[in-house]
């Protein structure tokens, strides 16, 4: 039996005007709470979607046939039984591996599958390694918002063993699910119906309102458009505000110029700056690249952890005692120059506090603190090869802009068949 799956084969947004560039403001009212690994995200998420009478929006970067996606995919069947409108979107890498009968089985039940910038493997290996769609977001019935770093995988639960992931995402209800539910929609191809209101915003929002309300919310992206660096300029501008603490957890910490030189501005001027780093890596390289950096922040006072207990792979942060930021994004050229991502800003100050609590135990539970004054051996090699290995990481985004397989499609979408 053959079944269809839509391929999205470009990051180019879909031809709607009203769904290109698209900016969101600040929105007021809502409810946050934080979601801290599979134990806590997976049960939400699944409920909120059993609840489902009308429509499901997903993104993610990685589903795997395991015992995660297999209870996904058997809640998106069902839903799409019930005749709720269900739209998956997955990365064309991340989801590589899926199987044709796990994906026909969704399609076969009315289930609309997206493949973001899929490529079939040349002798065994897969091309398409760069500029992924990266996002994990999920929006129920416009009424409920998910975002974050977890993805549809066993590896997010404790029970996976020493692998496991330590991770963050959000749930929202209020008016930015709105906003989550039209950027998702737009993303996903479909046509936008504007609501009442809605104006294409010629100027960006400010990352840092002016009011200090609680249950303030923003959606951030980066695409390779017209946000390129939105999410690398909230993190800039909110670091420049600081005045009394800054906590960043990132999975891969790999920033430009100007975003270090914020950090350790706000740690010179007397802001208390904790960075949590990754101590048993899933990629050994992202701390050998972390560690290149660790003698420019350490000198003006930067504390630095290195998480021990497992992977890390969370991206949030929090800025003195009411914002704080979670999403997709991490802080290394893939995701500040390449890959789709989505964060929420957020001003609330008991969601700052209880995100503080969490990082702060991890911090003093399972982390080792780098020593401030570290004479390396060999510190003439490791200033050359630093030297380096930062300017290779940073013109890497420009590079890879060469291969072929990035050179821009026009036509957004392909149809595809595979057979079952």
């Amino acid at each position: 039996m053959s079944v269809a799956v839509e391929h999205i084969a470009t990051d180019q947004p879909p031809d709607d005007a009203k769904a290109r560039d698209l900016d969101y403001g600040w929105q007021p009212g809502n409810r946050i709470e934080l979601l801290e690994n599979g134990e806590a995200y997976f049960p939400a998420v699944f409920e909120a979607m059993r609840q489902a009478q009308r429509e499901i929006l997903l993104e993610t970067f990685i589903l795997f046939e395991d015992k995660v996606g297999h209870e996904l995919q058997g809640i998106l069947i069902e839903a799409a039984q019930r005749g709720v409108k269900v739209i998956v979107s997955l990365d064309g890498f991340g989801c590589g591996e899926l199987s044709p009968a796990f994906l026909g089985e969704l399609a076969e039940a009315g289930v609309t599958v997206q493949m973001f910038d899929p490529a079939a493997k040349i002798v065994g290996i897969r091309t398409n390694w760069f500029r992924r769609l990266h996002r994990k977001i999920v929006v129920v019935d416009a009424a409920v918002g998910f975002i974050g770093g977890i993805n549809f995988s066993a590896d997010h639960l404790a029970d996976f063993g020493p692998e496991a992931k330590q991770d963050y995402a959000v749930q929202v209800s209020g008016p930015a699910v709105a906003d989550l539910h039209h950027f998702a929609l737009a993303q996903s191809g479909r046509q936008v119906r504007t609501r009442r209101g809605w104006r294409r915003r010629q100027q960006r929002p400010s990352v840092w309102p002016t009011h200090t309300d609680d249950g303030l919310v923003r959606l951030i992206y980066r695409d390779n458009l017209q946000h390129r660096d939105d999410i690398e300029e909230a993190y800039i501008h909110a670091l420049s505000k600081a005045q009394k603490r800054v906590v960043i957890a990132n999975a891969y910490f790999f920033p430009g110029y100007r975003l270090l030189r914020e950090i350790r501005n706000a740690a010179r001027r007397g802001v208390q700056v904790q960075l949590i780093m990754q101590g048993q890596p899933d990629v050994l390289l992202a701390k050998l690249a972390a560690r290149m950096l660790y003698d420019y922040l350490l000198k003006d006072g930067v504390v630095i952890h290195e998480y021990c207990q497992r992977p890390l792979h969370g991206k949030v942060a929090l800025v003195d005692d009411d914002w704080s930021t979670v999403g997709s994004s991490n802080l290394d050229p893939l995701s500040l120059s390449l890959n789709l991502e989505a964060n929420v800003l957020i001003r609330d100050h008991a969601f700052n506090q209880q995100l503080y609590q969490s990082l702060e135990t991890l911090a003093r539970n399972h982390c080792q603190t780098m020593p401030e004054k570290r004479k390396p051996r060999l510190w003439l090699w490791r200033l050359t090869v630093g030297f380096l290995v930062f300017h290779v990481m940073r013109h890497f985004p420009a590079l890879t802009g060469w291969l072929p397989a990035h050179r821009p499609r026009l036509k957004p979408f392909e149809s595809q068949a595979h057979e079952h």
